[in-house]
């Protein structure tokens, strides 16, 4: 039982970094970035095969992160300057990312078994105790979302970070303070692109291989860790939306797990995933509903 709690919390922890990414583009940008199914795997093919040549794996995380905003980067221009519509753009960008995935890392899977990882290391090999290694996967983990989630909530109280929501809210204000509303846009889809890429890139340290389809739902997954943490929190006041979105992708991953106890079979995750958006969907706009009736 324990194992299942530990393997739910590193999943939950794991999609939480890309949940936050999801969040800048859903909940405060409005923005339907289909191309996070491409940036993902892309976190994950730059590890792989960065970790295969020697590169340190924390080098690694840093240089996923910025290929990730670079791919958030050119969805943003797409869509800015070359008035693209916002869903448009992000296919377009998820369906280029597939081609350049697969070239970067030269095959559709990649093993690093037996490369070290922030996981899996001398280090940790010599200086962790036996009783704690279970622990240990949720330790670094926890660890990273935390400096993650309060490097953007200190990002969200800067001037960019007010431009930001104001966005996603009035963009007629950004306009009316002299600020260029594309460009705001663009340095937040760079921002969520990058959360996307780190996490496929832990992803792929915490799994021991790169493959190609790691990528598929994962906007779908996000969604719904947003959904979930934000309606379940927006009661209490002194819990952060950032907060609440890694407490929805933990839950939403314990849900998956349940389901999967319940006796579905591993290989219909795709259909228990999209099977528990919906409900999430549905709850949702019900709870809005009746929300506006009583109003």
């Amino acid at each position: 039982m324990l194992t299942i709690l530990l393997g739910v919390l590193e999943e939950g922890l794991v999609y939480a970094i890309m949940a936050l990414g999801v969040y800048i583009t859903y909940k405060i940008l409005d923005f339907p970035d289909l191309s996070v199914d491409g940036t993902f795997p892309l976190g994950g093919a730059i590890t792989a095969v960065l970790i295969v040549k020697g590169v340190h794996p924390v080098v690694t995380l840093f240089i996923s992160f910025l290929v990730g905003a670079l791919a958030g980067l050119l969805t943003g221009i797409i869509h800015v300057k070359l008035k693209v519509r916002d869903l448009l753009s992000g296919i377009i960008m998820m369906t280029a990312l597939y081609s350049v995935n697969l070239r970067i890392a030269g095959r559709a899977n990649v093993a690093i078994f037996t490369r070290d990882t922030i996981f899996n290391n001398a280090f940790f090999d010599n200086a962790i105790p036996d009783a704690f290694r279970p622990y240990l996967i949720a330790a670094i983990l926890f660890v990273i979302v935390i400096i993650m989630k309060s490097l953007l909530d200190i990002y969200l109280r800067t001037k960019s970070g007010y431009l930001l929501r104001a966005v996603g809210d009035n963009d007629a204000l950004v306009t009316s303070l002299a600020e260029d509303k594309s460009t705001i846009k663009i340095i937040g889809l760079s921002i969520a692109n990058a959360f996307v890429a780190l996490a496929g890139s832990i992803y792929t340290q915490k799994s021991g291989f790169f493959e190609i389809s790691t990528g598929t739902g994962t906007m779908v997954i996000g969604l719904a860790s947003v959904i979930i943490g934000i309606n379940l929190m927006k009661k209490i006041s002194f819990v952060k939306a950032t907060t609440a979105v890694v407490i929805g992708s933990v839950i939403y991953k314990l849900c998956v797990s349940v389901a999967i106890q319940m006796g579905m079979a591993a290989s219909d995750l795709k259909m228990i995933t999209a099977g528990l958006f919906l409900i999430i969907l549905v709850v949702s706009n019900d709870r809005k509903r009746r929300a506006k009736a009583n109003a």
